[in-house]
């Protein structure tokens, strides 16, 4: 299956039912009176949060969601049944977008999470509603209400603790595949890696387990499109800590200083917040003697300039891996579980909801008995 991480697509709330009018014309029941019943209510859009899903593809090839409308009122005092909500799955880490605007509608970040995304129509009233003493017999009805329609945008962006920084084929798939049971693509070429990555590292019964992000090499002018940076730096929002991986490249116009600079640059200009993030800096493929050899000197840079301590791994050989390990389990903050940028009017939970609060038979556009 095709990672998607980013789709385009319209989700429209159903209409509420209108409103009947009609009169009770019974035998020995002279004046029956008004008995048109109400409309039933729109079905509403909800996004749900699903742990089995890591991809948008599901939502690739269809343009619009549509929610069952309500049914119109009937006579006899019959309400129209309320139209069935529709529920789709997203991966968690789904943020959605409505109407081109860049403030989350909704972000989905914890298993099950239910969002109402669009609100479904209310039903109108029938004409017994309208009985005054001085119109008995009112010939009017209320039409149900529109429900809510948006131009969505979702993207994806990966539930990781541990994001992997760095330029192309500085050992960042090795890496992934050496702590953990990941098996991204590994070659002696540039931009392996396509799509992101997860890993679940495990140190022990005494030790948190964490996930690790593989993510698409940077390079100079990601942050404005260049290469595949733009697309995937978003994946970099989630995680907890940095781990930027830098090594020596057979470019001579490359230095891991300058690989950590651009990278470092990259990230404040898409998002300023990542550069305050926790990070760990690392020298990898520390199998090559070249890499040794040149450790010495480059701590000792990367501490008069940027006041960074560099560390020394090989995920080939396991050299110094394991401390590696334990100093990321150190440094990760604390897990946040709140959502950020997200109205709560716009991500409240079904129990806070009206339509969910009440029961159906306190709204004028739903019919008890067909919600029974």
């Amino acid at each position: 299956m095709h990672f998607v991480d980013e789709c385009r697509f319209r989700v429209e709330a159903g209409n509420g039912g209108d409103g009947a009018v009609a009169f009770r014309r019974e035998r020995f029941v002279p004046h029956g009176g008004p008995a048109g019943g109400d409309g039933g209510r729109g079905g509403s859009v909800y996004f749900e949060a699903d742990p089995g899903l890591a991809t948008l593809y599901d939502f690739h090839r269809q343009a619009v969601y549509r929610a069952e409308r309500g049914q119109n009122g009937q006579g006899k005092d019959c309400y129209g049944a309320a139209g069935d909500d529709l529920t789709l799955k997203v991966p968690l880490g789904t943020v959605a977008y409505a109407g081109g605007s860049r403030v989350p509608k909704a972000e989905l970040l914890a298993p099950g999470q239910r969002v109402c995304i669009a609100r479904g129509g209310r039903g109108g009233r029938g004409n017994k509603h309208f009985a005054t003493p001085s119109d008995q017999a009112p010939r009017k009805a209320e039409p149900g209400g529109a429900g809510e329609a948006f131009d969505l945008v979702l993207e994806l962006k990966v539930m990781a603790d541990v994001g992997l920084l760095g330029f192309p084929n500085v050992g960042k798939s090795t890496f992934v595949s050496a702590v953990s049971r990941a098996r991204p693509k590994v070659a002696a070429y540039p931009f392996t890696t396509l799509q992101p990555h997860l890993g679940v590292v495990t140190l022990g019964e005494d030790a948190p387990s964490f996930v690790v992000a593989d993510l698409p090499g940077l390079v100079e002018g990601a942050s404005e499109g260049v290469g595949l940076g733009l697309r995937f730096l978003r994946h970099v929002e989630r995680t907890r800590l940095l781990l930027h991986l830098v090594t020596i490249d057979p470019d001579p116009a490359r230095s891991p200083l300058g690989d950590y600079e651009v990278v470092r640059k990259e990230l404040t200009q898409f998002n300023p917040e990542l550069a305050q993030r926790p990070e760990l800096v690392v020298l990898s493929q520390a199998d090559r003697p070249e890499v040794r050899d040149a450790y010495p000197e480059l701590k000792q840079a990367f501490a008069e300039r940027h006041g960074v301590e560099l560390g020394l791994v090989s995920a080939a050989s396991r050299f110094q891996l394991d401390e590696l390990l334990h100093a990321i389990a150190r440094r990760l903050p604390p897990r946040t579980a709140a959502p950020s940028n997200v109205a709560p009017s716009d991500v409240a939970p079904d129990a806070a909801e009206p339509d969910a609060a009440e029961p159906d038979a306190a709204e004028p556009g739903d019919d008890p008995a067909a919600n029974a």
